[in-house]
Order: C-alpha cells, then structure tokens, then sequence
C-alpha cells in the first residue's frame, strides 16, 4: 500500500492530473491487478448477503416506489430486477435504483467504519446492473466489485465526510465509477473523468441521517449508484469534468470538507497490487446501525442476568464518539425516544434498540420494529431511563488503525433499584471478523434462507446459491442467473398511478 497526500492547489500551480486523487484512484482501478482468491470469496458472501435483505424488503414502500419507477424503463437485453422475472429486462441505471433501493432499505447489509461510515455493499447493485447489460462474464463483475471496495474503503479510512455533515455516499460515487471502470476495461483517463463526475453528483448534506430519519436513506446510495452510471456513460463518449475535484481552489475540499489548509492522506494499492480491503468490511447480523451491533449481542446476554427489567432504575453506556453522537443521547434528537418516530429513525436509535433487545432477548428485522412494539408500554419506561456517554478509550479503539484491533461496542452499567449495579462490555459484534463467531459462508447462506424462504420457492432458492457459488465460472450472458423471482405479483402492490413516470 502507499499512503496519497492530499490538499488544495491554486488554479495557478496546474496541479498535474498525474498527481491528483481521482487520477491515483483510476490507475489502481485500470490496472488489472490479479485477483485475491479470499478478496474473491467474499464477493460471493457479500452478493448472497444483498439478495438476501434485498428479497425481504421487496413489499417495504420505498423499495415499491423505487421499483415502479424502474419498472417503466423496460430494454431489451438490459438488467434485471429483484423479484420480477428475469426474462424481463430494463435499463442498467433503473435496475440499479430499483435494486440498490431494495439492499438498503432494512439496513441489513455489509458496513465498513473509519474516519467515516460506509455500506461497501451499496456498490454492487450498479456493478451488477451494467454487467448484466453489457453481457460481461462473472470474473469481470468480480473484478468490478474488488475495485469498488477498495476504493470505499479507502476513501473512508482518509477522508472524514460526517464532521462536515456530508452524507457518505459522496465516497459511494468514486468508488461505483472506479468499480465500473474496471469492469468495463476502461482507460485510466475515462475512469478519472468518471470519478470527478461521480464526486461532483453525488454530494449531498447528513439531514437524511438527522432528526425524523426518512425513507430517503433508502434511497440515497441507489441515486449514488444512478448517478455514477450516468458519468461513467458521459466520460465514455468523450465528456470532461469539474478538474480537480478533490484538490483544486473551489474544490470539494476547499469549500465542502476541511477547507483550503486541509491536509488529508488516503491508502490505495500499489499498481498490480492485489486489493484485499473487502476482507476488512463486516455484515450485520441484525438489521439496525452498525455500531449498535455489539450493543444488541450485549443486550441479549444481559437478559439472560436480569430476571425483572422493571427493577432497573437506569442504564449508562460507555461508548465512542461516533455511537454517542450519532445514534445515542448524544444526538439530541428528541425522535430517537419518541415510540411514534420511523422504522429508519428507530434504527439509528441505540437506546431505543438496546432496551428491545434487552427486554425481548432477541432482535428480529420487522418484530422489533412495528409501532405495536415500539408503543409497549414496558418498553418506552425502560427506552427513557438509558443514556449514552463518549468514553475516550472506546473512541480510541473505533479509530484504531488495525482493523483486527478496531471495536465498536461499549460498556453498559445497569444500576438497579435495590442500589446494586450489573457492568458488562463488547468490543465488537459477535459476527464480526475478530468476534465470538465470526460469518463464514454458511451463516450468510443461513441469512439468506431465514429471509427469503416465505418468499421464494426452494428450486428459486437453491438455483441461486448454485449460481452465485459458481460465479467465476458464469459466462457472459449468465448474470441474470444471480436475480430472483418471488412467488408474489409485485405489480398488484403500485404505490400509485398518479406518478410522472
């Protein structure tokens, strides 16, 4: 690995484009590395991880929409999407709204935590939309997605987007371009006017993650995907970007992140180097925030020790900045404590899932989150007695440069009525790499049948797996294998007729 030095330039200096970010993240995505055979594997994981939680969202609303808005933008030999036939094909970038939308909904999928947050996962949606279109075999949507992890990862270990309340799909742009670069076989420059295109578009403020949290998070990293199609279509046939888009003197640095003395440094491959930073990524086990993973595992084995939850007089938990001020009091949103608020503000609401998990033992990804739930009574008295602090041990340890050393859980002291006090801690999810159990394919195999198997038939089920499992070995023409159909008619659930499209 090398580590790129990164800050604003004047117009005057006419900062080589050799020397730019966008032009060192397209060599390393033009440079037909050879593949990593673990790097590989966990494609396979990480397609079977997003069907599965795309499958169990395809009746949730904002997946309908998404869907409908697609499914009027039929083409013939285009890509498919999920749950529909896949004789029935549409344009790449609809299918990968409508699909993208589909992955992310139930904030189910694969994350990835630095200087900034990611969902990697996001990127495979688009990949695989345009591969489907461009009749491209199962190693070039390998190779495509290795390269767009590489650079979300990347892009988010060196460049905090959330302390300028930039939402952090503006790293999603670049690193879709750049995967679709390498798919495509693309030239260097093709892929740097792709990428400063992709940035420019993508850019976009941290409210749809703030105060009453909208179905929009579902759809943001879709319209990331879109919107990079769309610039890589545009550099293909020959048109420019705004140059340099990370370093010049009205830059996305300059004037949205750290401003014109800013210094940043981003880790990128060596040309030919193998990109391994997908094996860094996680998945979730349970469909809320990331950092309320180890939360919830805690949780559920503190209900094992509590025989009465009435008798908890209040619960403190020591954790990293990030969890305190994004999901925990810290946030000083009063909807993440209101029983009322959205599914997607509940899920970004660490006091409200702690005391579910610790009140029912479980978390289940539509149970624990219904208004019913969320309304019992029992529930929202244990939900207001819990209270987030920043422990700067815990803020070190999610900063820690080693990913097998990071952690991303806290301590939890629960003080009882009767004076006594129950303390326990969990640096990470008991499903991550470094944690108690750690997903191998068989869990995400596991993760997919739990979630599909009331929706799709066994034969659907089974030739999937099959297809996906054999992915290096799927020919062109072959990537609608890795669609799904669903047993219902999901054109009698249109959200309405009086639409645009």
């Amino acid at each position: 690995m090398k580590n790129i030095k990164v800050k604003v330039h004047s117009s005057k200096s006419k900062l080589k484009k050799e020397d730019q970010l966008a032009w060192k993240i397209a060599e390393i995505a033009s440079d037909n590395s050879p593949l990593n055979e673990k790097s590989i594997d966990m494609v396979i994981n990480r397609i079977i991880d997003n069907a599965a939680v795309a499958v169990a969202s395809l009746e949730r609303q904002p997946v309908i929409s998404a869907r409908d808005m697609a499914l009027t933008h039929p083409r013939n030999n285009g890509a498919t999407i999920f749950g529909v036939n896949s004789n029935q094909r549409f344009h790449c970038e609809w299918a990968a709204w409508a699909n993208g939308t589909a992955v992310r909904e139930l904030d189910y999928h694969d994350t990835f935590l630095a200087a900034d947050y990611s969902h990697p996962g996001d990127n495979i949606p688009p990949i695989l939309a345009v591969a489907q279109q461009k009749n491209l075999s199962g190693v070039d949507l390998i190779r495509g997605i290795i390269t767009a992890y590489e650079v979300q990862v990347n892009l988010v270990k060196g460049i905090c987007l959330h302390e300028h309340k930039i939402d952090h799909i503006a790293h999603l742009g670049p690193s879709v371009a750049a995967g679709l670069g390498s798919l495509l076989n693309l030239d260097t420059e093709i892929i740097y006017q792709s990428i400063q295109q992709a940035l420019h578009t993508t850019i976009s403020t941290r409210q749809s993650r703030k105060g009453e949290i909208s179905s929009w998070k579902a759809f943001a990293p879709a319209h990331a995907g879109k919107l990079s199609i769309e610039a890589v279509d545009r550099a293909m046939r020959g048109e420019g970007s705004p140059s340099p888009i990370y370093e010049g003197e009205d830059s996305v640095i300059a004037h949205v992140l750290s401003g014109k003395k800013a210094k940043y440094t981003v880790p990128l491959p060596n040309i030919k180097e193998e990109k391994k930073s997908i094996l860094e990524t996680y998945t979730k086990e349970y469909s809320a925030e990331y950092q309320s993973q180890a939360l919830i595992d805690l949780a559920i084995s503190l209900n094992k020790k509590i025989k009465d939850i009435s008798d908890i007089k209040k619960i403190k938990i020591f954790t990293s900045h990030h969890t305190h001020y994004v999901i925990g009091t810290g946030a000083n949103d009063p909807q993440k404590v209101d029983p009322n608020a959205s599914r997607e503000t509940l899920d970004h609401s660490i006091m409200y899932i702690f005391a579910v998990a610790l009140e029912d033992g479980v978390w289940h990804h539509i149970d624990s989150y219904t208004h019913e739930r969320a309304n019992k009574k029992s529930t929202i008295d244990l939900w207001q007695k819990i209270v987030t602090y920043e422990d700067k041990k815990w803020t070190k340890k999610y900063h820690e440069p080693n990913p097998k050393k990071k952690c991303f859980g806290g301590e939890v002291v629960i003080q009882m009525k009767n004076g006594s006090k129950i303390k326990s801690k969990l640096g990470v999810a008991d499903a991550h790499p470094s944690g108690n159990r750690p997903f191998k394919r068989e869990d995400y195999i596991n993760k997919f049948k739990t979630l599909t198997s009331s929706i799709i038939d066994q034969k659907e089920s089974e030739g999937f797996l099959n297809s996906v499992q054999s992915l290096r070995e799927l020919g062109k023409s072959d990537l609608h294998k890795l669609n799904i159909e669903v047993k219902s008619d999901l054109k009698n659930l249109s959200s309405s007729k009086k639409t645009i499209f």
